[in-house]
């Protein structure tokens, strides 16, 4: 799977970044080429509070490592400078002149989920189907279809689903946690203000998805589903099976036609669900996840 983010800038030079990734896992491939990682990727460098990977000599952290090369094309540039920003997936192209931080913001989200941070990684399914520019409340929208998605998973496996999505509250404040951290490595590079707002950027988008979900805002969406919940339709039990009928005695048993099952396995949703599988392993609070110092 390939994405291409391209930047235009006023003065007419071009900023490129080609991401691979994997097709099965969606984890981000490392060029052959790639330099040695810069010192600011050391892992202790100002390593997240909630960072479950072990220090050890020449250690590094997988998210600094995939983003130092977008670090290093923008060091000079500012957030507000206008670009010409066009996205490439595989399915469509995207383009839209904005301020560089909305670009960027999306390029580092985009790595950042996919370097193989482990609490980053919960975010991942949503690369499958990337969104770029998207508001704060289509990326609640993916993020929470998404949640449930794995929750069908979870239960299809014999789990115990969290339809309440009280969990995925948990994993944002886990995800702040990595944005907050994050941005005093950005700051010991001395470096223009445009990478640095495009993590505040994921941040409040971060936050207010966790609002939404721990404060139940969620009235208007519920409408949009309105031909679920009304109706006859709605009050209407779900079908039983009725069992099969026995052939008299004596009688040829009703013939069935079968069909192959598809080459690529029980179903297309099992390519999905090897993203998808968050069993939460406790209740989190009832408010937003508290954030660190």
């Amino acid at each position: 799977m390939h994405i291409r983010y391209r930047f235009t800038l006023a003065d007419g030079s071009e900023r490129s970044f080609a991401l691979a990734l994997d097709e099965r896992t969606l984890a981000l491939l490392s060029p052959a080429d790639a330099p040695e990682p810069p010192a600011w990727t050391a892992l202790e460098n100002h390593q997240c509070p909630n960072c479950p990977l072990a220090t050890a000599p020449g250690a590094r952290c997988p998210v600094a490592v995939n983003v130092d090369p977008v670090i290093q094309a923008f060091h000079d540039s500012i957030s507000y400078d206008v670009a010409e920003i066009a996205v490439e997936t595989e399915a469509r192209t995207y383009v839209k002149r904005a301020p560089l931080q909305q670009g960027i913001s999306g390029l580092i989200g985009l790595i950042m989920v996919t370097s193989g941070c482990p609490v980053l990684d919960k975010l991942r399914p949503m690369v499958r189907n990337h969104v770029p520019f998207a508001t704060i409340e289509e990326t609640t929208y993916r993020a929470m279809a998404m949640y449930m998605l794995s929750q069908f998973f979870v239960q299809r496996r014999g789990g115990e689903p969290d339809w309440d999505m009280r969990a995925l509250t948990r994993v944002y404040g886990e995800v702040r946690k990595v944005n907050k951290a994050f941005v005093p490595r950005l700051r010991s590079l001395q470096i223009e203000d445009a990478s640095l707002n495009a993590v505040v950027n994921l941040d409040v988008f971060a936050s207010f998805t966790s609002m939404t979900i721990a404060a139940n805002t969620l009235d208007e969406v519920e409408a949009l589903f309105a031909a679920y919940l009304t109706g006859a339709e709605a009050a209407l039990p779900l079908p039983v099976a009725e069992p099969e009928a026995q052939p008299r005695s004596g009688a040829p048993a009703p013939s069935v036609e079968r069909r192959a099952a598809p080459a690529s396995g029980r179903a297309p949703l099992d390519a999905l669900s090897r993203h998808l599988i968050w069993t939460p392993e406790e209740d989190p609070p009832s408010g937003p996840a508290e954030e660190s110092g």
